[in-house]
């Protein structure tokens, strides 16, 4: 049994998008998830489409994949599906699919959509700036204040020097 049928027959229990493709990158298979990344009218053309037409990526992955005939991996990079509207944080991994002689046939590719954590974590990282620069005003304000509060007790201290003079100055 080869890899691509062992996964079709797990594929109703994967929650991730993936798609099959063969040694030139067209798209064989994929499941649903996969299929609602794209606008209906691009879905219904996937299997005539290959992955550098469905999903433009900056590094071609799959013929990355077919080509060392190893396992690739991608976090957190950014997709946009064609006829899609947002772009997709994803973490990308292609599997090569060999034949018993370990010729590539093809890869399978799992998409992981992250792009809910990956804003969780420019908002978390947003947040960690936000209360530097806050806290760092603060340090300042407590400076300058620090260095009135200073000033203002010099003040008194000089003043109140000046009245015990003055006083003796009466008393003699």
């Amino acid at each position: 049994m080869e890899l691509s049928d062992a996964f079709k027959q797990i594929s109703d229990v994967v929650i991730d998008a993936y798609f099959i493709t063969d040694a030139e990158g067209h798209i064989l298979d994929y499941n649903r998830a996969f299929f609602a990344l794209f606008t209906r009218q691009v879905a219904r053309k996937l299997k005539t489409m290959t992955v550098a037409e469905a999903i433009p990526m900056e590094r071609d992955l799959v013929k990355e994949c077919m080509e060392t005939g190893r396992h690739v991996r991608l976090d957190e990079i950014p997709i946009r599906a064609k006829g899609a509207q947002e772009e997709l944080r994803v973490i990308l991994s292609a599997i090569p699919l060999k034949q018993s002689d370990d010729t590539v046939t093809g890869a399978l590719v799992i998409l992981r959509n992250v792009t809910d954590e990956a804003m969780i974590q420019v908002k978390y990282q947003e947040m960690l700036e936000n209360e530097a620069r806050e806290r760092e005003r603060l340090v300042e304000q407590i400076k300058e204040r620090t260095g009135s509060l200073v000033d203002a007790n010099e003040l008194l201290l000089d003043l109140q020097r000046e009245l015990m003079e003055y006083k003796k100055g009466i008393r003699l």
